[in-house]
């Protein structure tokens, strides 16, 4: 749609966004991709989502948290989704510090997605022990909670640790900022973190009944509301080719079934759906249309 390079034409759709009416605008990242990036074949058209092993290594991600940096700057309402933060790729403070700075800058306003990601050669590249990644996260999780809380704070874990720091200023609020969990299945470990930390539950792709059952189980049982998780699903343009855009309204239509299981909140990818960058604005006032005639 444009320029990979053209980062302002980005911030100014999301102005767009916000005056159609949308909740939120999402961005994921990587740091950096390798070869193996495509190991699972690339995909067949470039409006896909970029899902584990299907990605052109010379796809572009400009760093998320800049971007929403440059987003809250320009609009008041919409909230800002880091998807996909790759956390065991930072230091847990350089985490909490950059996030709670982003949060406190939009005031109140930021969502965070953090995630062990799949891309082995992006932990090799950084340094990173790929199949530490998941307790690497745990600790983050666990760090984060405090550092967002009354300073000094202190920490003993197995990968980190530090005594009597002082984080200032924290987030916006003490809570920190809205936390979304998920990955591609329902693990015990994603169950888990979702009923410890999580704000809503964003899965790839989407749940079973029996699922969302055993998470809804589980929240019960840590005397948690199941109605008070937010639940993200999406819609999936199908490509008749390798260059034609998708149908929206076919896309939509899977969205009142999701609705049924009690998701609230829908990601759309607007690339999939036109080519001419100048359309976005009509496009994300449409989209706001058909989901209330929805």
């Amino acid at each position: 749609m444009t320029s990979a390079r053209d980062l302002p034409t980005l911030v100014r759709w999301a102005r767009d966004a916000e005056d159609a009416g949308f909740d939120s605008v999402m961005i994921s990242e990587h740091i950096v991709l390798g070869p193996g990036a495509g190991a699972q074949g690339r995909m067949a058209n470039p409006r896909e989502y970029a899902l584990p092993g299907n990605q052109d290594p010379r796809t572009p991600w400009p760093s998320s948290l800049v971007l929403l940096s440059a987003i809250a700057a320009v609009t008041a309402r919409v909230r800002l989704v880091a998807g996909a933060v790759i956390a065991p790729l930072r230091h847990p403070l350089l985490a909490a510090r950059e996030l709670g700075t982003l949060d406190l800058l939009s005031g109140g306003r930021l969502v965070v997605l953090p995630t062990v990601s799949w891309h082995r050669d992006e932990y090799a590249a950084l340094g990173v022990p790929f199949r530490e990644r998941g307790a690497l996260l745990d600790e983050h999780l666990e760090v984060w909670r405090l550092c967002w809380g009354p300073s000094p704070v202190s920490y003993h874990g197995r990968h980190y640790r530090f005594d009597d720091v002082f984080l200032e200023p924290g987030a916006f609020s003490e809570r920190g900022p809205y936390l979304w969990l998920g990955g591609g299945a329902m693990s015990a470990k994603i169950v888990e973190r979702v009923v410890r930390y999580g704000d809503g539950f964003n899965p790839l792709g989407v749940r079973t009944d029996e699922e969302m059952a055993t998470l809804r189980g589980a929240l019960v049982a840590a005397c948690r509301d199941p109605e008070e998780l937010e639940l993200v699903g999406g819609t999936r343009g199908r490509f008749r080719d390798g260059t034609s855009c998708a149908d929206l309204g076919e896309a939509m239509a899977g969205i009142p079934a999701q609705r049924a299981q009690g998701y609230s909140t829908f990601c759309i990818k607007p690339s999939q759906f036109i080519d001419d960058p100048d359309q976005v604005g009509e496009f994300c006032r449409d989209v706001v249309r058909r989901g209330e005639a929805l």
